[in-house]
């Protein structure tokens, strides 16, 4: 069925989004948007209000009527209404979920992972092995109230007294849900299939179970997609149905709400998937930044859940420390002031930066925070623990291990960002200088910011299941995401090795769309800004001999890129990124690489 006109919400924890999506000539685009209040807590406690408010906005903008007695009109008629509507949610603190497995670095990370792929905050695992008694977890257990519980551990027709151990820890502490108390809290089995009675005779009584394929079922193997489909059901059936007004939302769409984080990743596992690339992308919210990534075809997703721009701005000044600030900001300012600057922002989370100085040290903490964070991931995506892998002689000195990152920014395509700090950025300019410092691309690679966080619709879109409209949603899908939703910033050309200071480190031959032909030099430790629109052109690309731009040390690669609204960036910074410890030289060198970029012109 060919669809014309498709309403999306995202409904999060402060704000209630709403996007229109029409056919337009052929195409499908962005057409409106509309957002409000989010309404699920006191006075209202009725989240489709704020969905209402929001659709209401699109009605005045688009003169098309949408809402008819407080009620999305779907299917369309005629020139009213909407062909679906769909929806993802976080408010009420999104899905809240522990994990349990019985080791912790193995079945335990295996569980986290699926947690964290299907859209949850994982509040805590349980382990056999960390370290906490037994009264100590089921404390634990009942401080927490988690939404729902994820327990996993050995391998199939292994030992079953562990897993076993951990689900009659799970019944002592007979743990009750946040949202709700009419019913049993969803616990997900997806451990060894012989223990599956045991655990039935445990918990059986006590919570509400469910049995999935095993999350390990051999060492070598993970398989997550049984869990994480499980875990989107019980959010709908379970989480989703306690909060206020939401019976009556999922009343309305012609898909499952799916948690935000979830449907962001779900639609950056198609695209690198759809489009065979490698994808890191990063949402910088107020309390929390989430980073998902897909390398060697593997969906990694963390939630850093201390360190955001607003609410845990002080944990990013704790946990990096003041000195990792103040070495991004271009001028000199006092210590005391800068945190005193960064505590006002805690007590007033939702206020914008006033100047230009304020500007500065608000981006020099999203820096820092995004650093963070991705650390933080790179620790987390990683092989398979506890396998030995098959080695040959010519590995004999290579020593790669199983739990090593998959993570290699050398392959990396493409970098997405999104979030306040970089889509709302006052110049495209300041998100592309961002992204670059915390991340550190090197090689070759496309940049990007999500120009008004429209992916967690696009995701939900792209995976309506309904057989009438899945294909034209998938199709609408990936169509606003490259056409509306991805402001293309263009690409970083990074050189990787040691190099003298003032030593020239590439040569590139452009070979322009109308024809014309471009050289230019890159030196070791100096940017470099060309202005170029979005649109393919032929690079030649000569390393230095001990330089490598993605082909080996010393060798040319031929590869075509991409300009953009910022053009192209050539780095030849070091990496990790030198900032020299003396003050004059440290000022020197944050202000000529932000000039090379004309990051914050002053006229």
């Amino acid at each position: 069925m060919k669809l014309k006109t498709i309403l999306a919400t995202d409904c999060g924890s402060t704000t209630t989004k709403a996007i229109l999506i029409e056919l337009v000539e052929n195409e499908y685009r962005l057409t409106h948007r509309g957002e409000a209040p989010t309404t699920v807590e006191a006075p209202f406690e009725d989240v489709t209000r704020g969905v209402l408010n929001a659709v209401m906005e699109i009605e005045e903008l688009s003169n098309r009527k949408i809402i008819n007695e407080d009620k999305i009109i779907s299917p369309s008629d005629g020139d009213n209404g909407v062909d679906i509507y769909i929806s993802t949610s976080s408010a009420g603190g999104g899905l809240q979920m522990m994990v349990a497995g019985v080791v912790k670095t193995m079945s335990g990370e295996s569980a986290e992972r699926a947690a964290l792929g299907a859209g949850s905050i994982v509040m805590d695992i349980i382990a056999s092995n960390d370290g906490r008694l037994p009264h100590e977890k089921i404390k634990r257990i009942r401080e927490l109230r988690p939404d729902m519980i994820l327990l996993s551990g050995g391998i199939d027709g292994g030992t079953v007294s562990h897993v076993v151990e951990l689900a009659e820890i799970l019944a002592a502490a007979n743990p009750q849900p946040r949202l709700g108390q009419e019913y049993k809290l969803p616990v997900i089995y997806a451990g060894n299939k012989d223990a599956r009675d045991k655990i039935k005779d445990t918990l059986g009584e006590k919570v509400d179970l469910d049995l999935v394929d095993n999350i390990r079922p051999v060492l070598e193997r993970e398989n997550l997609e049984p869990s994480r489909d499980k875990i989107h059901d019980l959010f709908m059936e379970h989480v989703m149905q306690q909060a206020p007004g939401y019976k009556k939302l999922m009343s309305w769409t012609d898909a499952p709400i799916m948690p935000t984080p979830g449907a962001v990743g779900s639609l950056i596992e198609m695209i690198a998937e759809k489009e065979n690339i490698t994808v890191v992308g990063v949402d910088i919210g107020g309390a929390t930044t989430d980073i998902f990534s897909v390398f060697q075809g593997k969906f990694n997703r963390t939630v850093s859940a201390n360190l955001g721009m607003s609410y845990s701005i002080c944990n990013v000044l704790a946990e990096s420390g003041l000195d990792n600030v103040l070495r991004w900001v271009p001028f000199d300012i006092d210590r005391k002031e800068l945190t005193n600057r960064i505590g006002n922002k805690m007590i007033r989370p939702t206020t914008v930066p006033q100047s230009l100085e304020e500007l500065f040290i608000e981006q020099s903490i999203a820096r820092e925070a995004l650093r963070l964070s991705f650390k933080q991931h790179k620790e987390f995506a990683v092989g398979l623990k506890g396998i030995q892998k098959e080695r040959t002689i010519s590995d004999a000195f290579d020593q790669t291990t199983s739990g090593e990152s998959l993570v290699n920014m050398m392959d990396l395509d493409l970098l997405v960002g999104s979030g306040g700090v970089l889509s709302h950025a006052p110049r495209r300019e300041q998100s592309a200088k961002m992204l670059i410092d915390a991340f550190m691309p090197e090689g070759i690679t496309q940049l990007a910011v999500d120009s008004i966080f429209m992916m967690p619709q696009l995701g939900v879109l792209a995976h309506v299941d309904k057989k009438e409209f899945s294909e034209e949603a998938r199709k609408a899908a990936l169509e606003v995401f490259h056409k509306d939703c991805l402001i293309r910033l263009g690409t970083c050309i990074t050189p990787i090795g040691k190099a003298k200071p003032g030593e020239i480190i590439l040569n590139a031959v452009l070979t322009l769309a109308d024809g014309s032909i471009k050289e230019q030099e890159l030196i070791s430790g100096e940017i470099i800004r060309l202005e170029a629109p979005y649109e393919p052109m032929k690079a030649i690309l000569k390393p230095s001999k001990n330089m490598d731009i993605g082909g080996g040390k010393g060798q040319e690669i031929q590869a075509n890129i991409f300009g953009g609204t910022v053009g192209l960036i050539f780095d030849g910074r070091d990496r990790p990124i030198t900032i020299p410890a003396n003050q004059e030289k440290r000022l020197e060198s944050i202000r000529s690489w932000s000039d090379a970029l004309n990051e914050y012109p002053t006229s």
